[in-house]
């Protein structure tokens, strides 16, 4: 849950900057695969949220419902299949439809597991033309894009190979699906992503796995099977002492706001308060990059911190000549 957004939208510093979301593979499984519910509505009317999936269908559905809806910030969905080429490519379509992939179900290992044939082998195949993101930003007028989610099923490294221009001149942060062993032929791996963006100057912060056991055996041990696929999340750590001199362009005051708020919505919220904390020390003679205030308010609202007082803090000490007289509301 986002801790310190809504805080800075109440202050009014949410008003300097605007959001950019682009989730490649964008079918809505559940309400948590909706973007507009799930934090990221707090940036409204400063945010649009670009939807694509190679399904026509869930694009469309995707657009009906906005329209339903009445949003206050731009939203669409577009029925495009991203790559790291424009051409045609062939599309896989499996079993159940969420794990349909340009690339071949690797079915001889699928078969091994439980509940993955039933969802992952082959159904059919047809042709279909793809784009690149690069492509697709330059067609749709989009200038950057602050945060990126791809799930693609094992053509994940393509949407980042075809989106080199856009990433290297905007992205601040990356939710990617990444597998460990081959559920598609020759697919690249979580080793190919995580080199890839490391040299883009991302960390990884979190690893959310996924396990499954063989099929043929009826017992399990307290180990989860082995690990096949799961949700990695990186950021571009603009305060990183060794960021590379390819992307200090991207080290303003602006953007390390964008990257807090990125943070504090997808609950990384240390560094969400690390970033916010770096910008008030650095920044804070600029009023709309001293934080001083909502962190201390945040921080008044656990009943432990209050217990240890607030002035005891480390973060307290940092921040304490940044601070309004109307802060001693939240601590003393």
């Amino acid at each position: 849950m986002p801790l310190f957004t809504p805080s800075l939208k109440k202050s009014g510093h949410l008003d300097q900057i605007s959001i950019t979301v682009c989730n490649v593979g964008s079918r809505k499984l559940s309400t948590q695969d909706d973007y507009g519910s799930s934090g990221w509505q707090i940036f409204a009317p400063n945010l649009t949220i670009l939807g694509v999936d190679a399904d026509g269908d869930a694009c469309e559905e995707a657009n009906e419902e906005l329209v339903r809806r009445n949003i206050n910030w731009q939203e669409k969905h577009l029925a495009i299949a991203l790559a790291k080429s424009r051409g045609e490519k062939t599309l896989y379509v499996t079993k159940h439809p969420m794990c349909s992939s340009l690339y071949h179900p690797n079915e001889e290992f699928l078969n091994r597991f439980k509940n993955l044939p039933e969802f992952a082998n082959l159904d059919f195949t047809f042709d279909l033309e793809t784009t690149t993101l690069d492509q697709l930003c330059q067609q749709e007028n989009i200038p950057s894009i602050d945060f990126l989610q791809i799930d693609v099923q094992g053509a994940d490294l393509d949407v980042l190979q075809g989106g080199l221009e856009i990433l290297s001149r905007s992205v601040l942060g990356i939710q990617i699906e990444v597998e460990f062993s081959p559920l598609y032929l020759d697919q690249p791996l979580f080793a190919d992503i995580d080199k890839f963006l490391r040299q883009q100057s991302f960390s990884l912060f979190h690893l959310a796995t996924s396990h499954r056991i063989r099929s043929i055996s009826p017992i399990q041990s307290r180990r989860p099977g082995q690990i096949l696929w799961g949700e990695a999340y990186y950021y571009r750590d603009l305060i990183a002492p060794d960021l590379s001199a390819n992307f200090l362009s991207l080290k303003t005051p602006e953007q390390i706001l964008k990257l807090a708020c990125i943070a504090d919505v997808m609950d990384f919220t240390d560094y969400a308060v690390e970033l916010l904390a770096y910008l008030t020390v650095n920044c804070g003679q600029d009023k709309n990059y001293n934080f001083a205030d909502n962190i201390i308010e945040v921080l008044s609202q656990f009943p432990d911190l209050i217990k240890q007082g607030l002035a005891n803090l480390e973060i307290f000490q940092i921040l304490k000549d940044f601070l309004s007289p109307e802060a001693e509301n939240f601590w003393k």
